[in-house]
């Protein structure tokens, strides 16, 4: 009797640990990452505005094409060194873009042109 119980308490366990732990499913649904990190408009080819929060240390970037993401742990000098750099896209090609844990805050605006 002992083992049955056992049996039924992993099988729960099993099934609940499956509902927790599997990945969010990809809707239109979802909850948006809802941002109060004011974004500044740079001269920039590549890049439309940038924001940083000093407390939190996230760099928000709305690149030109309408998409914004968010990069976690980034240092003040980064932020700074990039919004004084001659190219900001140049720099965040080489010292921010897949050196920081980033989230896509909104994906891109997509040409209603191309059908």
């Amino acid at each position: 009797m002992g083992r049955i119980w056992i049996i039924i308490f992993v099988g729960i366990l099993a099934a609940v640990a499956s509902i927790h732990c599997a990945d969010p499913p990809e809707s239109n649904n979802s909850q948006p990452i809802v941002s109060h990190i004011p974004r500044q408009p740079i001269d920039s080819t590549a890049i439309a505005k940038v924001g940083y929060s000093k407390r939190r240390h996230i760099l928000e970037i709305e690149f030109a094409n309408g998409a914004v993401y968010r990069y976690l742990d980034v240092s003040p000098s980064v932020y700074h060194d990039l919004m004084s750099a001659e190219s900001r896209a140049q720099f965040y090609d080489f010292n921010i873009k897949g050196k920081y844990s980033s989230v896509r805050v909104r994906p891109r605006i997509k040409d209603k042109s191309t059908n």
